[in-house]
């Protein structure tokens, strides 16, 4: 079952929105920021400030986590490659010999910088992203720019930067979860 499309990325535009400021989020035990209870959202979690990116920093975006939370938002941080079994630090990866739907369709893999085929561990963290979304009503995501994963304008194929999406974003997009394009580091 598909989700309602609303890809503001197959009309072009979610690549030039920047977010806008708003109130301060809070902590809740469980790891999820809350505002009022209402629309759910999925965030790379790196953009919510945990340690998960390839090289264990993180892309804190206090700007988004405000607006979200001044949207009355609930923020459900996700690691795609964390969540497909990849650990933290890892290697630098990219998508290799053909872009993120590429991938999907079986056409292309993802390599680390050692030329490790990490493509089971990718597609993994994609699909649990999509079920996280479907068993949670989520239909918009905050995902961070330039991953390879998650990247919404821009990604990486055989390590160069490149327009399209990454492979957690296409698979969103496939099932018609707006993905928003943020770069992260934002006070």
């Amino acid at each position: 079952m598909s989700l309602p499309a609303r890809s503001r990325v197959a009309r072009g535009s979610a690549c030039e929105d920047e977010p806008r400021p708003g109130a301060q989020p809070r902590a809740t035990g469980a790891g999820i920021l809350l505002g009022p209870m209402s629309e759910r959202v999925l965030v790379s979690a790196c953009l919510v400030g945990t340690y998960c990116r390839y090289d264990a920093r993180t892309n804190l975006d206090h700007e988004l986590l405000r607006r979200l939370v001044a949207e009355g938002c609930t923020i459900v941080p996700f690691c795609p490659e964390e969540a497909g079994g990849l650990g933290t630090p890892r290697p630098a990866a990219s998508l290799s010999g053909g872009g993120a739907a590429e991938v999907l369709d079986g056409l292309a893999r993802v390599l680390d910088i050692h030329g490790r085929d990490v493509t089971d561990e990718f597609l993994r963290g994609a699909r649990a992203a999509l079920e996280t979304c479907r068993t949670q009503g989520i239909v918009r995501a905050y995902l961070k720019e330039r991953s390879p994963s998650c990247g919404v304008c821009a990604t990486h194929i055989d390590e160069v930067q490149v327009a399209g999406p990454g492979l957690t974003t296409a698979l969103l997009q496939r099932h018609g979860v707006e993905c928003t394009p943020i770069e992260g580091r934002k006070a």
